[in-house]
């Protein structure tokens, strides 16, 4: 049954339109002001083994929730589903602002834990968020007006990851200051900062949003979605076990080997369900395989480097945290600077393929540069070597999904373009995962240049590093007091991710490579409505 077609004023409009800003802002923001706070939540709640999981726990509820909203606002609606998701953003936006606060609870245990638990809790509601907000924009906007909205979302997202390290570094600099007994400043308001944000959102929704008639019915795949974090769940947890447990334990091999049968069964279950989460017939789309494939791997160096780098300028450089969110913003910078040329060149000569391959380039070589960064240097020389990655990953912000768009047929945009994001969301899941593996391993086996008993300097290491965080109040502060040596290895073991950084671009250079040259499609005019779609025609 067809939806009717339902007239919207101009101030519902624009009222929807404001709060759906908001609320990107809010998706926008939580990936970028938290990784600056991280190197001094890691010192007051005392858990470095654990570093990645902060992000990984939000990404994983995030990118398998992503698909689970969809299907749901098809069914119930766009309203109430992005009011469900802001509420439970919100309460675990809260609830990661207190972590630490509730002592060690019988089952989260320490600081540390009920932060990962809680940030799960805020990323099942966050996957709400940016999927539900374009959803309602598809509602209310013709296709024609929609274009031209993409513009703010793009300034949104620009303004957030510029002002996401400078907040982040901002309130994690003030120090904690409590009232009534609870803290009411320092890095936990990097959480608390979503609650009137997220509030406004909800209130102008609530009250001015109307209410939109939008349903198509249909079946939610939970089996595919229970599978599909039985998948990612054990492999990320072997990922991050890896590096201290050792790779040939018993344990990290039973989660590897389950999370392959995992997979296998997800695969069979998405070949024959009416509704799959993902759509397996588009990977006989070459473009599809290819640029998805690119997109993930460069992703996962992204938020690798990204959700790293503070702890390089924090730890091994001696920065405090709002010197090293203005180092910072050159990469989010050149990013939205790159990604906006790259555009119109595409538009202007019709290739993207280059542009593409070039941009992965720039990055690797960014990557490779910041894990030769000296010891002691200018933060000129941060500027410069984060710019160049900034501006090598700017074509991947739009010309993957390009790519994608412009090789499947018209009534498979709308599967595509969410595959994209969702390959993109595993990428960066599986990028923290995996980088922070390699910080711990490094840790583990990297000695100071001294003659103390090896697990007395590695216990050393772990411990001057969390005290280095917490010691970085202002410039040069984190140094104080720390042996030569140790600094020199906590050095070495974060340039390592870098490396490991630049290794993984390197393969996403490779595939790159790989993705075809297909000419830019015009479409001339829509398709017949109620003509069942033809055959996608063969890729050459």
């Amino acid at each position: 049954m067809d939806t009717p077609q339902q007239d919207f004023t101009a101030a519902e409009r624009r009222i929807t339109l404001i709060a759906l800003m908001i609320v990107f802002l809010l998706s926008a923001l939580d990936q970028t002001i938290v990784s600056t706070a991280m190197p001094k939540i890691v010192a007051q709640l005392s858990g470095l083994d654990l570093y990645a999981w902060v992000t990984t726990a939000y990404l994983l509820a995030s990118t398998v929730m992503v698909p689970i909203y969809g299907k749901l606002s098809d069914i119930y609606g766009r309203k109430p589903i992005l009011v469900i998701g802001i509420v439970i953003f919100m309460i675990g936006s809260g609830l990661c602002g207190l972590a630490g606060e509730f002592g060690n609870l019988p089952i989260l245990g320490g600081g540390m834990v009920q932060l990962i638990v809680f940030r799960a809790i805020q990323g099942l509601g966050g996957a709400a968020l940016m999927t539900s907000a374009f959803a309602v924009i598809a509602d209310i906007y013709p296709p024609r007006e929609r274009a031209k909205l993409g513009g703010l979302f793009g300034a949104t997202f620009g303004i957030a990851s510029v002002l996401g390290p400078l907040v982040g570094g901002f309130f994690t600099d003030l120090g904690t200051v409590s009232l009534f007994g609870l803290p009411v400043a320092g890095w936990r308001w990097v959480f608390y900062i979503n609650l009137p944000l997220a509030g406004l959102a909800l209130f102008m929704i609530l009250v001015k949003t109307p209410k939109l008639l939008h349903r198509t019915g249909g079946r939610i795949d939970f089996i595919g979605a229970g599978l599909l974090l039985a998948t990612f769940l054990p492999f990320l947890l072997a990922l991050s076990l890896g590096g201290t447990a050792g790779w040939s334990s018993p344990l990290v091999i039973g989660l590897f080997v389950g999370a392959a049968l995992a997979l296998a069964a997800f695969l069979f279950v998405e070949s024959r369900v009416i509704n799959p989460i993902i759509s397996l017939s588009l990977f006989r789309n070459r473009t599809f395989a290819t640029a998805n494939l690119a997109s993930l791997i460069i992703f996962m160096a992204f938020m690798g480097l990204v959700s790293f780098l503070p702890l390089l300028l924090q730890l091994a450089q001696g920065m405090n945290a709002t010197a090293s969110g203005l180092s910072m913003m050159p990469l989010t910078v050149g990013l939205i600077a790159s990604a906006t040329i790259s555009g119109l060149i595409v538009n202007k000569i019709g290739k993207y393929r280059l542009i593409m391959v070039g941009g992965a380039a720039l990055t690797a070589l960014g990557a490779f540069l910041l894990s030769r960064l000296p010891a002691e240097t200018h933060v000129i020389d941060v500027v410069w070597r984060v710019a160049l990655i900034g501006i090598g990953l700017g074509p991947a912000q739009s010309l993957f999904n390009l790519a994608v768009q412009n090789a499947v047929e018209r009534h498979e945009l709308g599967v595509a373009t969410s595959s994209g994001q969702f390959f993109r969301q595993i990428g960066s899941t599986i990028g923290v995962a995996v980088f922070g593996a390699v910080l711990t391993h490094n840790l583990m086996v990297m000695t100071p240049k001294t003659p103390a008993d090896s697990a007395q300097v590695q216990t050393l290491s772990l411990a001057e590093l969390e005290r280095m965080a917490l010691a970085g109040q202002s410039e040069g502060a984190a140094h104080a007091d720390v042996p030569p040596e140790v600094r020199e290895t906590v050095s070495d073991a974060i340039k390592g991710v870098m490396f490991a950084g630049f290794l993984v671009c390197l393969l996403g250079l490779v595939v790159t490579a790989m993705v075809p040259e297909l000419p830019l499609k015009s479409f001339s005019k829509p398709e017949p409505l109620g003509e069942a779609p033809g055959e996608p025609p063969p890729e050459t």
